[in-house]
C-alpha cells in the first residue's frame, strides 16, 4: 500500500483545492461558502448520497463499494475532516494569502479538507471496497464543538457508521512519516473565568479599599500550586492563566477584576481535582481580603481517546503507505485538545498525526500547511477505508 500514483496525478488539482480554501478562510459553523465547495466536489465525483446542515453546518458524502457476500454494502466506515480557520491575521505574502481580514487557516483545516476531498475523489471511481464510506466534513474544531454538534445530530446512525476515524498535521514531524498512540492522545480541554469584586477607591487611600488587584494576585500564585502540590508526579495536568483585566489608570483601585484561564488533563480525576482546587481557593483567598467572587468553570472537549484495535489498523495502515520505520505507535499524548474526541466516544475509531515537516507552529501567523504531504495523507486515507472495511 504505497503512495496511490493516482494522487501524484492529482497533485496540482488538490492543491489548487486548498489554496481555495485557504485564501476564503471560515470560522466556527459560518463554514457556508467551504461546506458549498466541499458538496460541488463530492457531487462532481459522483457521491452516492450527499447530504448538508448535519451539526448546522456540517456535510457528509456516502460513496457505496461493492456488495458483500449478503447482497448488502450495510457496513460503513467513516472518515474526518475539519473545515473552520482562526481569528488570526496572516503574516506571509503567499500566492494564496488569505483575502477576509483577521481570518486565517492557521491549524490546516484547509489541508485536511482537501485530502479528504482527494479521498473521495478516488474512492468513488475504483469502489474496491465492500460496504460504504462516509467522508465527513466538520465545521467549528476550533472551540465551537461541532464534532459534538454533528454527533449529537444523529450522524453515526443516520449512516450507520461502525467506526470513524480523523488526522492531524503536525508541525515539527517529518514529511512522509505518521504518529498514532493507543490510549488518550489528546487532552481534555477547560476554561475558568473568575470574577472579583472589591471596593474601589483613591489609589492615595488603599486602606479604605478592598483591592482585587492584590485577590488576584495571590490567586494567580495559588492557582500554579495546584499541579506542583495537589496532582500526583506522573499524572498529567497543566494549568494556566491566560487572562487577567482589572484597572483603567495609575490613581484608581479598580473595583473588580477578572482573571481566566485553561485546565488541560487526561484524567477524570485530574480534571475533578482541578476545579475543585480552583474554586477552593478563589473562595478562601477572596474571604481573607473581604472581596467577593464568582468562579464559572465549563467543561470543554473531553480527552481525544484512540480505541486499541482501530490505532493498531491505522498504524498499519500508515506503515503501508511509507514504512514501519517511518510510524511512532507509541507518540506522546499531546495536551492540545481536540473535538474529534466526541466522535471516538460515540464510535470505535482512531486519530492519527501526519508529518507537516519543519512549518510555522499551528495556531501561528506565519504557519501554512504543506502541499507536500498531500500524497501520503490521500493514500492512508484510501488505504484505511479499504482496510478498516475489509477488516
Amino acid at each position: 500500500m504505497p503512495i496511490i500514483n493516482r494522487f501524484t496525478e492529482w497533485h496540482d488539482d488538490i492543491s489548487a483545492w486548498r489554496h481555495t480554501l485557504h485564501a476564503n478562510p471560515e470560522l466556527l459553523y459560518d463554514v457556508h461558502q467551504t461546506a458549498t465547495f466541499v458538496a460541488a466536489r463530492l457531487t462532481a465525483f459522483g457521491c452516492d448520497e450527499i447530504v448538508t446542515g448535519i451539526g448546522q453546518t456540517g456535510v457528509v458524502g456516502i460513496i457505496h463499494g461493492k456488495l458483500g457476500p449478503d447482497g448488502e454494502n450495510a457496513r460503513v466506515v467513516g472518515l474526518r475532516a475539519d473545515m473552520d480557520a482562526l481569528p488570526i491575521q496572516e503574516n506571509r505574502d503567499l500566492p494564496h494569502k488569505s483575502i477576509v481580514d483577521g481570518k486565517m487557516h492557521a491549524c490546516g483545516h484547509d489541508g485536511h479538507t482537501a485530502m479528504l476531498l482527494g479521498a473521495a475523489r478516488y474512492l468513488a471511481e475504483t469502489r474496491q471496497f465492500i460496504g460504504s464510506v462516509a467522508v465527513i466534513f466538520q465545521p467549528a474544531e476550533e472551540g465551537g464543538g461541532g464534532g459534538k454538534a454533528m454527533v449529537d445530530d444523529g450522524m453515526m446512525e443516520r449512516f450507520g457508521i461502525e467506526k470513524v476515524f480523523g488526522m492531524h498535521n503536525m508541525p515539527g514531524l517529518d514529511v512522509g512519516t505518521f504518529a498514532v498512540t493507543s490510549g488518550p492522545m489528546m487532552a481534555a480541554a477547560d476554561v475558568f473565568t473568575i470574577n472579583i469584586r472589591g471596593k474601589g477607591g483613591h489609589a492615595a487611600k488603599p486602606h479604605g479599599c478592598i483591592d482585587p488587584a492584590m485577590v488576584t494576585v495571590q490567586l494567580v500564585q495559588a492557582i500554579q500550586t495546584i499541579v506542583s502540590r495537589n496532582a500526583a508526579p506522573l499524572d498529567s495536568l497543566v494549568i494556566s492563566v491566560t487572562q487577567i483585566h482589572l484597572g483603567d489608570t495609575d490613581n484608581v483601585i479598580p473595583q473588580t477584576a477578572m482573571l481566566g484561564g485553561t485546565v488541560r488533563t487526561f484524567s477524570a480525576e485530574m480534571r475533578t481535582l482541578a476545579e475543585k482546587r480552583i474554586k477552593e481557593l478563589a473562595e478562601h483567598i477572596s474571604a481573607a481580603f473581604g472581596a467577593t467572587i464568582d468562579v464559572d468553570y465549563q467543561l470543554g472537549y473531553p480527552v481525544t481517546v484512540n480505541h486499541e484495535t482501530e490505532t493498531v489498523l491505522a498504524g498499519d495502515v500508515a506503515a503501508g503507505v511509507v514504512s514501519e520505520a517511518q510510524v511512532n505507535r507509541s507518540a506522546t499524548p499531546m495536551m492540545g485538545a481536540e473535538d474529534f474526541s466526541y466522535m471516538l466516544e460515540s464510535r470505535p475509531g482512531a486519530f492519527i498525526f501526519i508529518g507537516q515537516g519543519e512549518s510555522a507552529g499551528l495556531h501561528h501567523p506565519d504557519y501554512d500547511f504543506n502541499d507536500e504531504i498531500i500524497p501520503y495523507g490521500c493514500s492512508y486515507w484510501v488505504n484505511l477505508a479499504e482496510a478498516a472495511l475489509s477488516a
